[in-house]
Formats: structure tokens, C-alpha cells, sequence
């Protein structure tokens, strides 16, 4: 039997008051539900377009008794949320999607990269390090690579290249020998995602897959088609909408794929959430990601994603603001009638630190591009 949709005004609360619960919060907002926003943080980003904020830890009993007394629908903005606060409301008879069981095993990467390969489907090859004594012996076939937290790890943190075994041990020790995942390094050709919006095993659509560069670790700019073979980007879209049935997931959930010389497409990572290589998709796209991240968890069938124009998505960080912390030329950016500016409502601008992005949609994702990287080149 089919399930009873969950409509507007209904109260729908979210793990996680960052942009991702904002942008989330904008789009729930807009479809006419009212939004509980549970973050520790009094200045969430999210809580300035939530009907209520709860400013208490994610583990707080009351803050989740909160939630499964008032929320009919329960979503989360970030992976590492407890998955345990995830099941217990779940527990209380509220829809939760993701589940906490899928949250868990994006949480760990020794989790993820087991449950891809039992999946039937490609990683690069890696090594599960629990101890020092993992590292011992012939590990040639993971080098050279890059040692990884199974947890915790984000944006590049966590992670440090090694070329031989020594530095893999050096490398462990100085993460403080936390459980880790050595990969071995691939010869890519391109980074591409694939974002897919879940709600059953006939409900299901995947937006165009975005080609993405990385600077320091954290994604700079994705590109709207990849510029890969066509036949590349078919495989990547079966492969993430694979994965999602595998874990019988509801929600939305991005998938990471390397794209090798071969040709062979591996998956890198998933993140159950909306994710940043498709914030394109806000105004590039029939349905953007967090209007499908609300239909999901709603139980409707997910939105249209056709591509309306090809676009450039750029990360706009805390280094763009300068040392003193000035405001960058957003004359530049919105003056232009191709360009579409989000920015993110946080306070401090840091080094690294994600406080907005732009898009820029034009005829070819080439000429996209070029206005886009001309555009970076002016904003200090």
C-alpha cells in the first residue's frame, strides 16, 4: 500500500543548522512546510529560515523528544550527526530519512568502502588500518596512497599522501593512530558525482552528472555537463542509483566517482545528504536538490532534474574575504545577468571555510567557465 504523502503546513525537522540545513530550510519554506532546526550553534546559518530553533546537542533527550513529538518528517544536513539520535527517533514512529543505519555506514569509510564492494560496484583498491600492525609486511599494492581517518574526515582533513610504508606508518602515528583506510592513488583522468533523489525503488531520478576540481582538498568548482564521454556519465548515474538501492535508501545522496585512463569509473564516496557539487542545481536544474531532499522525506515522487543550462558552480571561501575580512566585489558578481550568488548567512569569515557559491549559467559549459574563472580573478 502505497504511503500517505506528507504535506504543507506540516512541521519538518532537520540534524544540522549549517548551509546545507539553510538552503534545505529555504526550499521547505517555499513549498509551504514550517522547518525545526536542532543545532548547537545559537548562529546557525539554518536558523535564519527555521520556524524554531533548537540550540542543544544532537544527543540531548529533550531536543529529540522535541522532534518526535512535533516533526512529522526528520531529515539530516550532515553525515556525521549521531546515527544512534537517528534511530531513536525513528524508533518514536517518525519518518527519518536517510535512516541511521545508511548515516552509519557513510560514516565510517572502512563501512562505505565494504558495503560498495558487496554492492557489486568499483572502489580503488584500499587497505582497512585498525593498528600499526596493518602496516607491516608488503603493502605495495595500496602505495603510493593516501592514508585516511575512517572518520571524521572532510574537505581534506584527515588525510595524508604517502609513497612508501614508513611514511604510511609516519602518517598513522601522526593521526594519532586513529582507525584509517590506505587507498591507493589511481591515475585519474577527472573527479565526476552523481546526486540521486530516493523516495522508493519506483521512485527514483538522478541529476546530470557534474564534473569537479579541488583545491586544497575542498571542491572549487564543479562543472555542469562533465565534460567526460557520454557513455562515462550513463555508468556513473546507473552506478549511484545502484548504490541507493543496495541500501534501500529515502532521501538524497551523492556519490563521488574517479574517472581513470581506462575509462573505469570507481566510486571514491558517498555523502547522505544533499552535497556541494550539486548546488548547481539551484538554479540550473528543473528541481533543485534540497526541493528533492524534501519531496523524498515527504514520501512525493522526486521532481524533474533537466538541465536548463549549462553551469559553473563556485565555492566562494573564507579567503576571498582577505585578511582584514572586507567584503569581496560583489558588484562584480551581481551585475552580471548570468550569475546567480548564494551566500551562506555565517559570521566569520575563515581561511577554508565555505560561506557561499555562485553559479554561472551560459551556452557551453566552456564559456561557463571562462566567466566563471574570470569572475574569481576580480572578486579581491
Amino acid at each position: 500500500m502505497a504511503v500517505k504523502p506528507i504535506l504543507p503546513p506540516a512541521m519538518l525537522g532537520i540534524l544540522g543548522g549549517g548551509q546545507l540545513g539553510r538552503m534545505f530550510a529555504t526550499a521547505a519554506k517555499t513549498m509551504g512546510y514550517r522547518v525545526t532546526v536542532l543545532d548547537p550553534d545559537q548562529s546557525a546559518p539554518a536558523a535564519d529560515f527555521a520556524d524554531v530553533h533548537i540550540a542543544r546537542p544532537y544527543t540531548d533527550p529533550d531536543a529529540l523528544a522535541e522532534l518526535a513529538r512535533t516533526c512529522a518528517a526528520i531529515t539530516t544536513e550532515f553525515e556525521n550527526v549521531n546515527a544512534d539520535s537517528m534511530r531513536w527517533l525513528a524508533a518514536q514512529g517518525v519518518p527519518v530519512s536517510p535512516s541511521g543505519d545508511c548515516v552509519a555506514i557513510a560514516q565510517d569509510r572502512v563501512s562505505e568502502k565494504n558495503f560498495i564492494r558487496n554492492a557489486g560496484l568499483a572502489t580503488a583498491p584500499f587497505l582497512a588500518v585498525s593498528n600499526a600492525g596493518d602496516l607491516e609486511g608488503d603493502i605495495s599494492a595500496y602505495l603510493p596512497g593516501i592514508l585516511k581517518t575512517a572518520r571524521l574526515g572532510y574537505d581534506g582533513k584527515g588525510q595524508v599522501r604517502v609513497k612508501t610504508a614508513e611514511e604510511a606508518r609516519l602518517a598513522l602515528s601522526d593521526l594519532k593512530h586513529q582507525p584509517c583506510v590506505l587507498e591507493k592513488m589511481m591515475p585519474l583522468v577527472a573527479e565526476v558525482s552523481a546526486i540521486v533523489a530516493r523516495t522508493s525503488k519506483t521512485e527514483i531520478a538522478c541529476f546530470p552528472v557534474a564534473e569537479n576540481e579541488h583545491a586544497n582538498g575542498i571542491l572549487d568548482v564543479s562543472i555542469v555537463p562533465a565534460r567526460v564521454d557520454a557513455a562515462i556519465a550513463a555508468r556513473a548515474r546507473q552506478m549511484a542509483m545502484q548504490l541507493a538501492e543496495k541500501l534501500d535508501y529515502v532521501g538524497v545522496l551523492a556519490v563521488e566517482f574517479f574517472v581513470l585512463e581506462d575509462d573505469e569509473l570507481v566510486i571514491n564516496e558517498m555523502a547522505p545528504r544533499p552535497h556541494n557539487s550539486g548546488h548547481y542545481t539551484l538554479d540550473a536544474t528543473l528541481t533543485s536538490q534540497f526541493e528533492q531532499q524534501v519531496r523524498t522525506m515527504c514520501h512525493l515522487y522526486p521532481g524533474k532534474t533537466d538541465l536548463l543550462r549549462p553551469t559553473v558552480m563556485v565555492n566562494l571561501l573564507g579567503d576571498v574575504w582577505g585578511e582584514h575580512g572586507g567584503e569581496p566585489r560583489w558588484d562584480v558578481l551581481l551585475t552580471a545577468p548570468n550569475v546567480k550568488l548564494h551566500l551562506y548567512g555565517k559570521k566569520e569569515a575563515r581561511a577554508g571555510r565555505k560561506m557561499g557559491h555562485f553559479n554561472v549559467l551560459a551556452a557551453s559549459a566552456d564559456e561557463a567557465l571562462e566567466q566563471a574563472d574570470a569572475i574569481k580573478d576580480t572578486l579581491r
